[in-house]
Formats: C-alpha cells, structure tokens, sequence
C-alpha cells in the first residue's frame, strides 16, 4: 500500500491519537503511549511504502539540503523501522512567496506538506490557528530531540512563540547570522599592504584575530581604501532591496549597535520607538555605504550579493553566513575568501538573526506524523549533521556541535557565525501574525529613502511606525493608539 498526503487524506486521520498528541495546552508532558509523535518502531510501520512532501525557500540552497541527503534517509527508514519512503517531492518559492503558497493548504487541513521548512518569523502566524504541532509535544515523547542549543538566541528565535513564554514550535533546520565576507587575498596582497600603510599610516589587518575585533570606522577606511570602481571593484555590498526582508535586516545592526531599538515585545508598541534620532542616524549610516556599490544598489538581494562578490566585483560582501559554502567560485576560490563577523560600533555590535525552522504539519495522519518525526531524528544524527555541515554548507548551533573541531575547522564561516550567535551578540525581530503585513509596510519606506523617493530617514521610519502601530492596534496587540495622523501619512 502506498501512503500519500493531499486533502483527500485529511479524512484517514486517526483523530483521536492526533488530538491527544498535538494537544495545545500547555501541558507537554501528556502524550499517548499509542501517540504517532512518538515515530515508528519496529512494528507499526513495517512492510509499508509512503510519499513524503516538504515546503522548502526557493533560491536558499540550506532548505534544498533535506533532499539532497534524502537517500541516506530512505536508508535509516528502512533499516531501523522497515519501511519504504519513496523520492521526497517538495515546493518553493522565494522567502516572499512561501507564506502564501503553505498557509491556504494548511488553512484547509491539508496534508500537502508533510514538514516545512519555514522562516523564524512565521511561528506566531502558524501556531495560532493551530496549524502546526507544539515541539515540546514531540520532545516529551523523544526526549533525545530535545537538543541543548549553543545558546537561548537558537530557542529564542527558531522555537518559542509567544515570546517570552517558552513553548516551543520549531525545531532548528538552519539556523544563521550576519557576518562580512572579504578578499583575503588583496588584504594579504604585500603591494596592498604598503600601499594602505602609505596612505593611512596604518598596517592593513589581514588576520581573523584582528578583523573579527575590528571597529566600524575602521573596516569603512579599509573598504574606502580598496574601492576602485573604474577597476571594476567595488569596495563594499549590502542588501537595500525591498523584497521580504532584504534592507531590514542588513539595516537593523547599524541600529541595533548604535543604541537603536525596533519596539517594545513587552507592549508591542512600535511608534515612538522605531522612529527615533538613533534609529534615523542609523539609517543614514547604513545607506552612505551606497557611495562604495553599484548605481543599482537599492535593488541588491542575497542573490546580488553572490554574484557580485563572486564574480571578482567587490571587496567585501555584508552577507548571511549560512549562504558561505556559495560565496566562491572559480573566478574567486575559497582560498581567496575569508569572513569576520560584522564590525562593532564603539564596542557594541548585536546583528539581527536569520535562519529557519522545521515545523511539523498538526494535519497528517498518523503514518505521515510518524515519518515526520523520524526524519528529525535522522536529520539529528551525527552522520546526518556531518554530511550536512562539512559537506552541504551547513552551520552547527548545538552545544555539541559547536564544541566539535572537525565542524570548527571545516568552513571559514563557522567561527563568525558561532561568534554572531552568543549571547547578546544577535537578536531575532517580531514572530507575531501580523508580521507580513508589518514587514511590508516597513520595507516600502526603507527601500523608498535609498531610492530617493522618500526625501530623510527620520520621513521612512516616521511613516512604518506609525503604521505598525495601527496595524498593532487593530489587531488587538497594543493597547497605545497610532498617531492621529496616521492614515494621512504617505511615502
């Protein structure tokens, strides 16, 4: 018999099982012995053929990971519970577009999506309608997934909604932070080094120690220094675009570090906040850059990012660290990259995380529930995460992992990345429903000042505070008004 997802299989759900083992109270530790969250053993899945579906971002090679490595675990099914899973099948769709192309089959009890592989942003809109099943439901069945993370920015971020209350949802698939990819070769380069030193007086840093330390001011002199554009070499690359978070994120540790805050999780109020004098220096900072890219830097994405850098256009690349395994190429080889994590800002850096989750469809039926479940307990394992880490770019984010040697000196982008995800080093933004909406608002404005269509800084962030509080407000999250003004307010 092969098993398959779809609508139609919504009817086939043993109700009972599932309801019990995805209750959403928040008592997690009264799972069903029969509950499918526990996985298969060796009997209740034997001699059986099933399908199996994940959603998956188009565009980010870490969520094409799972089928890639499928194989290995098509052979742990069978192996361990005696079962066939047949080729997994999946759909993408850019970072933008995948709420939307998920939510309406979930809405509708569907099974389509077996596992998602899902922005950390999305948890509250997910959890809410009950669409997927609580982590720590599956984590009282299989204490063993219960995994000690290398720290609360991983739980916080990639699990927990609502803030604060610690019941979890996901579980870690990918999880990333921001870090600045540069040609070690040109800051190695003797020629490049006499020439800065003639020209600063300074000795041009070229080492890991030194540039993983290095202050703001002073990576903008190296940047300056190296920028040559009638060479066809840009000094610099960040990400304006207005595409799903593109410019907020590259744009929020320039606040973040300089005393800038984004809102208040406790009230959720936003206006008053986000639209500070900080938060508009900030801003300004962050698109003076736009002196050292191309003309069309305001469009720039992950995927710009690559191209230029790899193409041998820039110097450096503001980047995310789990895209390092793709920021080389022929023309440019690993050997001639290296990457820090970002600069600090008299002393005090915090970037802004990215990453995703899994997160398990509450519709499947008990067979698919199960293979769920097991395709995390294979995708934990040590033979799993080292494929994964040392041969698909992958990132370590367990405590265990990052205490491993062989993880830390596989890819130059692991040590900024762990450095990005101690504590306080990272923060993770909004995770309520709301935030598509709030995002959209926000990415209008910010995009429009490094366009020009919005004339300050202070203009952009008048305008998206004003809104994501009336957005707030509406829906019940915030008991501050927006300004009165607000619905005459326009970019």
């Amino acid at each position: 018999m092969v098993l398959k997802g779809g609508a139609a299989a919504v009817a086939a759900v043993s109700m009972s099982g599932l309801l019990a083992a995805c209750s959403k109270g928040d008592d997690s530790s009264a799972v069903a012995k029969d509950s499918p969250l526990y996985g298969s053993n060796a009997e209740n899945m034997k001699g059986k053929t099933i399908d199996f579906a994940y959603s998956r971002i188009g565009g980010w090679p870490p969520s094409a990971a799972p089928e890639t490595q499928w194989a290995d675990f098509q052979a742990y099914a069978l192996a361990n519970y005696g079962y066939t899973v047949n080729k997994i099948t999946f759909a993408e769709a850019p970072f933008g577009e995948l709420f939307q192309k998920v939510a309406p089959t979930l809405a509708s009890q569907s099974q389509e999506f077996n596992l998602l592989v899902v922005d950390s942003q999305w948890l509250g809109a997910l959890s809410e309608p009950g669409w997927i099943v609580k982590a720590d439901d599956v984590f009282a069945a299989n204490p063993d997934l219960d995994i000690a993370p290398f720290s609360s920015l991983v739980t916080n971020t990639y699990q927990v909604y609502p803030d604060g209350s610690g019941i979890r949802w996901g579980f870690p698939q990918m999880p990333d932070t921001q870090g600045i990819f540069l040609r070690k070769d040109m800051l190695e380069d003797p020629k490049e080094q006499a020439a800065f030193k003639k020209k600063t007086g300074k000795d041009l840093p070229s080492t890991y120690e030194v540039l993983s330390q290095i202050e703001y001011v002073d990576l903008v002199e190296i940047i300056d220094f190296f920028h040559r554009p009638s060479k066809g070499m840009y000094g610099t690359a960040l990400m304006y675009s207005k595409e799903y978070d593109f410019f907020s994120c590259a744009y929020y540790p320039f606040a973040y570090s300089t005393g800038g805050k984004i809102w208040d999780p406790a009230t959720n109020d936003v206006y008053g906040i986000l639209n500070s004098p900080e938060n508009a220096a900030a801003m300004e900072q962050f698109v003076g850059l736009s002196k050292y890219q191309p003309k069309n830097f305001a469009a720039f994405g992950i995927g710009d990012m690559i191209d230029l850098f790899t193409q041998g256009k820039a110097f450096s690349a503001w980047q995310w660290l789990a895209i390092g395994k793709f920021m080389s190429s022929d023309k440019v080889p690993a050997s001639k990259v290296m990457s820090i994590p970002l600069p600090k800002w008299n002393g005090q850096l915090i970037g802004a995380m990215g990453g995703q989750p899994w997160v398990i469809n509450a519709f499947n039926d008990d067979d698919h529930m199960r293979v769920a479940v097991d395709v995390l307990k294979w995708w934990y394992t040590k033979e799993t995460q080292d494929k994964f880490i040392l041969e698909n770019g992958g990132l370590p984010w367990s405590a265990e992992g990052a205490a491993n040697p062989e993880y830390l000196e596989s890819s130059h982008y692991v040590k900024p990345f762990l450095s990005m995800l101690e504590e306080g080093r990272s923060q993770d933004f909004w995770h309520l429903p709301e935030y598509a909406e709030m995002l959209a608002v926000q990415q209008e404005a910010f995009n429009g000042f490094a366009t020009g269509q919005v004339k300050s800084a202070a203009a952009a962030l008048e305008y998206a505070a004003a809104k994501q509080q009336q957005i707030l407000f509406k829906a019940g999250r915030t008991k501050t008004e927006p300004p009165a003004n607000v619905d005459s307010l326009k970019l």
